[in-house]
Parts: structure tokens; sequence; C-alpha cells
């Protein structure tokens, strides 16, 4: 029954709940859609958890993404050892940058007095699940090797599975337990996404690519108004002295 709700029902329901709250939030307050970004309250350690965590969750999520499409040519590419190893290596060293920017963010957030007294509930529960989310995954690259070779043969077909409304467990049955809390901690995710800072993920600014250009006209001379900045800076200094 706990194989049921937590590889079958949850899946759907989290899909379910993405797509309508979202949607929903969209409608009713989309300038809601939004980072809430703090970079103004704190910038130095905002950069060195930012950057390697972006960094490395794209690359991470772009190999669950391949994988996903292309099982078969992932197979056939992992059947010759050298590049079965890059490819290993490859998405540890994603996996480890992401690690180490979530730790950073989740630090920084605790600990800047700025921050934590702008810091909901919600953010603590995205933040443990990101971090539980990237622990288990680098865990899984460390200590049950080829993990591009199984996600692609016993992963993915539960995966699809479930987009044909034909669940099958049968693939996923003999995994790990790491993996299996993995595999629900991405639907946990889903599940929380659309009730989060997470959704300015879909504001893409993709208009910008075909918005008109904004014209600026100044409506005084800039060399004037310059200069008579700049006499009433050195007038200022004079009379300091």
């Amino acid at each position: 029954m706990h194989e049921y709700l937590l590889y079958i029902f949850l899946p759907y329901m989290a899909v379910t709940i993405l797509f309508v709250v979202s949607i929903y939030r969209f409608v009713k307050d989309r300038f809601s859609y939004s980072s809430l970004s703090s970079q103004f309250l704190e910038s130095d350690e905002l950069f060195y958890g930012s950057v390697p965590w972006h960094i490395g969750i794209i690359g991470a999520l772009t190999g669950h993404l391949i994988g996903f499409l292309f099982p078969a040519q992932v197979l056939w590419f992992n059947s010759v050892p050298v590049r079965l190893y890059i490819l290993e290596i490859t998405g540890l060293v994603f996996g480890l940058m992401a690690l180490v920017g979530i730790v950073s963010l989740v630090w920084r957030r605790l600990n800047t007095p700025k921050i934590w007294a702008v810091t909901s509930i919600m953010d603590l529960v995205v933040l443990f699940l990101l971090l539980a989310q990237i622990f288990l995954g680098v865990y899984t690259a460390l200590f049950y090797r080829w993990g591009s070779s199984w996600y692609a043969a016993s992963a993915v077909p539960y995966l699809r599975s479930l987009f044909t409304f034909q669940p099958d467990l049968a693939t996923i049955a003999p995994l790990p337990i790491v993996v299996k809390l993995h595999i629900v901690g991405a639907f946990l995710i889903l599940l929380v996404f659309p009730f989060s800072r997470l959704v300015h993920m879909f504001s893409i600014p993709i208009s910008y690519l075909w918005r008109p250009f904004q014209i600026v006209k100044w409506n005084w001379d800039r060399k004037t108004i310059r200069g008579q900045y700049t006499r009433g800076n050195t007038e200022i200094a004079k009379n300091a002295k």
C-alpha cells in the first residue's frame, strides 16, 4: 500500500496540483511570480551560493532530461567504459556544485538576520527538500555507481509508465532505498512548487525577444546639467575648507 501511495498516487497528485495551482496563482496574482530576491539585503554570500547552485542544478536536470528522452542512446553511449566514466564524473561534478551551492544558500538564510527576517515557513520547507534531494543524488552517485545506466534502464521505464497512465512499479522495486527516496523527493518538490518562490522559473521574460526597442530621450542638456553638478560640488568642497 505504501508503494502505491508513494510511487503512483503521489506523482499524479503532485503534477495535478502543480498545474492547477500554478495556473490559478498566475490568473489571480501574477505579480507573485517572483523569486523575491534578497540580493539587496546581502549580496556577497548570495553570489558564492547562487552561482554554483544554478550551474550545478541546471547541469544535473539536463542530464536527467537527456536520460529520460533518449534512454537507449544513453545506454549505447555508456557501452564504452571511457565514455561511461566521463558521463559519471560530469554528473557528479554538477551534483557537487549544486550541493555546495544549496548548503551555502541555507547557511546564508539561517545566519543572516536580515534574510532570516523575511524567511517564510515555505522557504524553509523548499530549502530542506532541495538540500535532501541534492544530498541523495550525490550519495547515489558516490556509492551506487553507473547511475546513468540504471536510471535509463530502470527509472525511465517507470516514469514513462506514469505518462501512459499504466504505472509499472516492477522496474524500480529492486532499486536501493536511497534511490527510491530520491524519486519521492522529486515529486514532493513538484508538490510544493506552486506554493513557493520556485514559480519564478515560469516567468521567463521571453516576450523581451520580440518587444520593440524603447527610445529614451533627454529633456535637458546633459552637459549643462553635469556642469552644474560639478561646479556645485567644487563650491561645497571650498566651503568645507
